[in-house]
């Protein structure tokens, strides 16, 4: 279980990065950081089912959570 200092600052640059997917008609859904510091999210609304999620994801969220969280290893999508 991560520290609620890590959980503030993840969820604080979530918000930063929110506006982004609900431009397109998305958002996302924070659910919990693991032991290995992996971000577990699930998008929804638009970004729930478009093909180009995962990239999203990867290139665009967990691009910008580790640019502005270090400790972030990487960010998982939950169904």
């Amino acid at each position: 279980m991560a520290d609620e200092a890590l959980v503030a600052k993840v969820k604080e640059a979530l918000e930063i990065f929110r506006p982004q997917l609900q431009a397109d008609g998305g958002d996302m859904e924070y659910i919990s950081i693991d032991d290995k510091n992996a971000v577990h999210l699930r998008l929804t609304g638009a970004c729930g089912s478009c093909p180009m999620a995962t990239y999203t994801l990867k290139m665009g969220v967990e691009r910008f959570l580790k640019e502005t969280c270090p400790e972030v290893t990487e960010v998982l999508q939950e169904e």
